[in-house]
């Protein structure tokens, strides 16, 4: 290896900020640990009061109630709530389900429902060409959908994420399934618990190393704002070059009128 092939420090620095900007941004997008949290604790404290004493009526209006409270806090602290509502909208359809239906265990069908479909998505979309991640994860990036035509080595990191999206809640699915036949409601529930974290942290991790290793995003707002820049010096240039003075300000009257 040459001098001239040899990564130099200023490369190593830009792969370094680059890793540092993918993480933040996944951070960003995914919740980070207080989405995580807001994540798990409406199905854990089901779960738990279920399991002391197969009641499921105040373990439903406990997880409904908690996932209220973390969306309280979040509009308190005016930060994002949309972690907290989605775990709410989720804790809403499983708590009626349950109740419609009586059955426990139908507090977990529509989250394993909406596990599934969404696996579904990632992997139709990876096939299709136009990864999910992708288009959830470009605005974050600043942009948009400028990988699919701009930037081939991105959107194969995007379809590549969304392969391992898909299939880990595929593997996740193929456990909960059976146990929601076979299983109790206690054992699904720890089971179910057990299995929010991990999963979304290794496609997670797949993502970053994905997306790390792939070239840098286009930034199409910053693109924007260049060609307006542009566009309006080409303005004040062909006025200064037709001799235009600028429009005198109201209220204002010439010398010796």
């Amino acid at each position: 290896m040459t001098s001239l092939d040899k990564p130099t420090t200023e490369d190593t620095t830009q792969q370094d900020d680059a890793r540092a900007v993918t993480e933040a941004a996944l951070f960003e997008a995914f919740g980070g640990v207080r989405g995580m949290v807001e994540t798990v604790l409406p199905g854990l404290l089901f779960v738990t009061i279920f399991t002391i004493d197969k009641d499921l009526h105040w373990s439903a209006i406990a997880a409904l109630a908690v996932s209220v409270v973390l969306v309280v806090v979040r509009l308190v602290m005016r930060d994002t709530v949309k972690h907290a509502f989605s775990g709410v909208f989720g804790v809403v359809f499983g708590v009626a389900f349950a109740m419609l239906t009586g059955n426990a265990k139908d507090f977990y069908l529509p989250g394993m429902l909406y596990t599934l479909g969404l696996a579904v998505a990632y992997i139709v979309s990876a096939v299709a060409g136009y990864p999910l991640i992708g288009v959830l994860l470009g605005p974050v990036f600043k942009e948009n959908l400028s990988w699919r035509t701009r930037n081939p080595g991105r959107r194969t990191a995007y379809v590549k994420a969304s392969w391992a999206w898909g299939l880990i809640l595929l593997a996740k699915c193929a456990v909960l399934f059976p146990l929601y036949w076979w299983a109790d409601t206690t054992q699904l529930g720890w089971v179910l618990i057990a299995l929010k974290i991990p999963p979304f942290l290794l496609a997670v991790w797949l993502t970053w190393v994905f997306l790390a290793k792939a070239p840098a995003p286009i930034d199409v707002f910053a693109e924007m704002e260049a060609e307006e820049r542009a566009e309006r010096e080409r303005e004040e240039a062909l006025a200064r070059e037709r001799g235009d003075s600028p429009a005198p300000e109201p209220g204002r009257h010439r010398r010796g009128s």
